[in-house]
């Protein structure tokens, strides 16, 4: 059985207690923290720059999932690497030389990732997927919290596991787009490794339970 990983996606966490929040959502259990870049231009949003995910490293303790929804992200990789991105993850749509932007930040000793947006095919992605160790399916349009999941994007998630099970190579399959209790088993039946969530655990009363519940649903 493959080992499923929770991530938080702090954008929508309180921003007024960010310290705390992250410190909340890790004593309840997740194993990742999502950061979610945005640039105005790439999505409709703007959010954080490396300032914060520096802010951010100095305080968590578990590995930081850096997402960049950005143009241009091959001129903005090593800032991020150099606040503390663990995991930095590129969009396709976004970088016309994606393989000399992965080599750079897996010269610097992280991890690599590639996402697509809902209505790009997996064919952009399969002159690269030996050379990454994450693909991250967006089940919506990235932009804002809190969307609604698409549904039709489970067989782009069940295609993409099928591609990366012919590879020799370990490869997180992230899944991320109004993820909550009620769908995330499609999701994981789907082949998904990493489940980023964002409304469904910072908008919750208890952050325990409901990781708890999710880990308790995703294991049926």
């Amino acid at each position: 059985m493959r080992t499923i990983q929770i991530a938080p996606s702090i954008l929508s966490c309180n921003f007024l207690h960010l310290e705390q929040e992250i410190k909340n959502v890790e004593q309840a259990g997740a194993d990742l923290i999502h950061v979610d870049v945005m640039d105005g231009h790439f999505v409709p949003n703007i959010t954080i720059g490396p300032m914060i995910v520096e802010a951010i490293k100095k305080i968590a303790t578990i590995p930081l999932d850096v997402h960049l929804m950005i143009t241009n992200p091959e001129k903005f990789v090593t800032h991020f690497i150099g606040a503390g991105a663990d995991i930095l993850t590129i969009h396709a749509e976004a970088d016309c030389h994606m393989l000399r932007t992965i080599d750079v930040i897996k010269s610097q000793g992280k991890k690599a990732g590639v996402s697509l947006n809902p209505s790009t095919p997996l064919a952009a992605i399969e002159c690269v997927l030996q050379d990454i160790d994450l693909l991250l399916i967006m089940t919506v349009n990235p932009g804002f919290g809190g969307q609604t999941y698409i549904s039709s994007m489970e067989p782009k998630i069940k295609k993409a596991r099928r591609m990366i099970d012919k590879i020799s190579k370990p490869i997180e399959l992230e899944v991320d787009g109004g993820i909550k209790a009620t769908n995330v088993k499609k999701v994981v039946d789907a082949g998904a490794t990493i489940i980023v969530m964002g409304t469904e655990i910072f908008h919750s009363n208890n952050y325990r339970k409901k990781i708890q519940e999710v880990r308790k649903i995703i294991s049926r």
